[in-house]
């Protein structure tokens, strides 16, 4: 297992119940092609996790967003989602400049809303449970980590 921890920033564009996803257009790894996730990324070393997911959301999708106007709305520690365990820092917004487009044609097939309560089955996995968070108000999660019981002392 690697020894550290990549960090992810994911961002819900909310509008009137919808939420923006992007379909990832990913011949590298045909497990994801065709899939839904959020527009998201990595957080470089030399910028703040809102600053990062404001980056994101214009580099993806266009648009653009005050990192004041985003809400911290889950975190989920995920191990197997990929070659590292990360940290996956979700932020929603109902605030942003712009008319979403796909601004990333070679890794995003399409962009489209969807209604919060009837989400696309190929979500991927990792976002669908920050989304899921999202509409349970759940602030932390844990996903693929195995669970070790403590043993009882008699």
């Amino acid at each position: 297992m690697a020894d550290r921890h990549l960090i992810d920033v994911h961002v819900l564009l909310v509008q009137h119940d919808r939420i923006l996803l992007t379909q990832r257009r990913d011949i590298d790894h045909p497990a994801f092609d065709g899939r839904w996730h959020l527009p998201s990324g990595k957080l470089d070393a030399d910028e703040s996790a809102l600053e990062a997911a404001a980056r994101e959301a214009e580099e993806e999708v266009g648009v653009l967003i005050d990192p004041a106007d985003l809400v911290h709305v889950h975190t989920i520690h995920v191990n197997g989602s990929g070659p590292e365990p990360r940290l996956g820092l979700f932020f929603a917004t109902e605030r942003w400049a712009g008319e979403p487009t796909n601004r990333e044609p070679e890794k995003c097939s399409a962009v489209r809303w969807f209604p919060l309560a009837a989400l696309p089955e190929r979500l991927i996995d990792y976002p669908a449970s920050g989304i899921n968070a999202y509409r349970n108000a759940e602030s932390f999660s844990v996903k693929g980590w195995r669970t070790h019981s403590a043993s009882a002392a008699v």
